[in-house]
Formats: C-alpha cells, sequence, structure tokens
C-alpha cells in the first residue's frame, strides 16, 4: 500500500525561530542597563507565540512587574509594534484602551530578526519611560545578530 502523504514538506521560505541564546542576550542587556541606571526591573521575553521565553526579576523590583513585563512582551510578540504604539493606536482607532491580554503604555518592544517578527521583549519596574528605555538598551546591544 502507498501513503498519499508527502515524504518530505513542500519548500517555503525560512521561518526564524528565537532561540534562547538571543532571549538570553536580550535579559542580560536589559539587567545590565537596569544596574547601570539603578533601576529594579522585571524582564520578559516572549516568542512569536506570545509565549514565555526568557524571564528575570532583579532584586527588589515590584511583585506586579512581573505580570506587566510579561504582558508587554506578549502584547509585542502579537502586535509588531511597541506596547506604546499599540496603546496609540487602539485608542485612536477605536477608542479602547484597555483590551484583555495587551498592553498599552510604553516598555514593550517587538522583537525582529533579519526582518521577521519574532517575539516581544518587556521591561516593567520604572517609569513607562524607563521601561522602554531599559527594553531598548536591550535591543541595541544586540542589534548585530538580529540583522
Amino acid at each position: 500500500m502507498t501513503s498519499s502523504i508527502p515524504s518530505s514538506p513542500p519548500m517555503h521560505a525560512t521561518r526564524i525561530v528565537l532561540g534562547s541564546a538571543v532571549a538570553k542576550r536580550l535579559i542580560d542587556a536589559c539587567e545590565a542597563k537596569a544596574h547601570a541606571e539603578g533601576w529594579k526591573m522585571a524582564i520578559a521575553v516572549a516568542d512569536d507565540g506570545a509565549h514565555l521565553k526568557q524571564f528575570t526579576r532583579m532584586d527588589g523590583a515590584f511583585l506586579v512587574s512581573v505580570e506587566i513585563a510579561q504582558l508587554k512582551a506578549q502584547t509585542c510578540a502579537r502586535v509588531p509594534s511597541t506596547s506604546r504604539e499599540w496603546g496609540e493606536f487602539s485608542k485612536d482607532e477605536y477608542g479602547l484602551e484597555l483590551v484583555p491580554g495587551m498592553v498599552s503604555f510604553a516598555g514593550g518592544l517587538p522583537i525582529f530578526i533579519r526582518g521577521q517578527h519574532v517575539g516581544g521583549l518587556g521591561v516593567s519596574g520604572g517609569t513607562a519611560d524607563q521601561d522602554e528605555a531599559c527594553a531598548r538598551a536591550g535591543l541595541d546591544v544586540i542589534a548585530e545578530l538580529l540583522k
């Protein structure tokens, strides 16, 4: 009996996956920025399915920052924009300030590798601008890996 299932899948564009090593370097870079500034942050990286890939909570970071950092990372994994941009868009376009599972304030950034949206980075513990600056510093440190 012959199977109708092909022996190998058809060739498609290569899907880039956010690896653990890159996620860990992002966390380390964000944590270094936070230490340099005296900030106590929770830092989360989510993959393209919005699943937690890496996480750290620095000593002294607020407990509520754990959930907020993860939500920021998940927001930016779901939409290819910053959490700040998502908030402006959802409010301007739909009049919605709160969307379940999405964060509408600064501190989350999308992660792109070679132009493909592969996940999100979320930081919480400071002001919204400090959170975003910390996340940006993380992406800046590993920019060469992401090209």
